[in-house]
C-alpha cells in the first residue's frame, strides 16, 4: 500500500481544513487507516482511526469532537475533517494504514505516507 497524504496549510483558529489521503493497492479495503501527527519539536502522536471492516472510529481525547475520520474504500481514499482548529493543531500530519487492530500505536503500522504540514495562527 503506498500513501499520499495532501491538504496541509495555513489557517487562522477556528477555522476548517480537511485532508485527504489517496492509496493505491488493491487491499486497500483491508487495511484499517490512521492518522497521526507530530508537532514541532514533540514525538509523533495518534490522532484518528477507521477500522477496514466495520468503519468504527477511534479519536484522541485532544481532537475529539472537532475531527472527524473518514473513508472511501471506492475512491481509496482516507479523509481527516478537521474543524475548530487552534494553534496546539499545529504539526506534520501523517496518514498510515495497518491491518493489526491495536489502532493508537504507531509501530502497528507498516505503511506510511509523508507529512502534510498544518499551521494554526492565534
Amino acid at each position: 500500500v503506498q500513501l499520499q497524504a495532501s491538504g496541509g496549510g495555513l489557517v487562522q483558529a477556528g477555522d476548517s481544513l480537511r485532508l485527504s489521503c489517496a492509496a493505491s493497492g488493491r487491499t486497500f479495503s483491508m487495511y484499517g487507516m490512521g492518522w497521526f501527527r507530530q508537532p514541532p519539536g514533540k514525538e509523533r502522536e495518534f490522532v484518528a482511526h477507521v477500522t477496514w471492516n466495520s468503519g468504527s472510529t477511534y479519536y484522541a481525547d485532544s481532537i475529539q469532537g472537532r475531527f472527524t475520520i473518514s473513508r472511501d474504500n471506492a475512491k481509496i481514499g482516507v479523509y481527516l475533517q478537521m474543524n475548530s482548529l487552534k494553534p496546539e493543531d499545529t504539526a506534520l500530519y501523517y496518514c498510515a494504514a495497518t491491518p493489526y487492530s491495536d489502532y493508537a500505536q504507531e509501530s502497528t503500522y507498516p505503511y506510511w505516507g509523508q507529512g502534510t504540514l498544518v499551521t494554526v495562527s492565534s
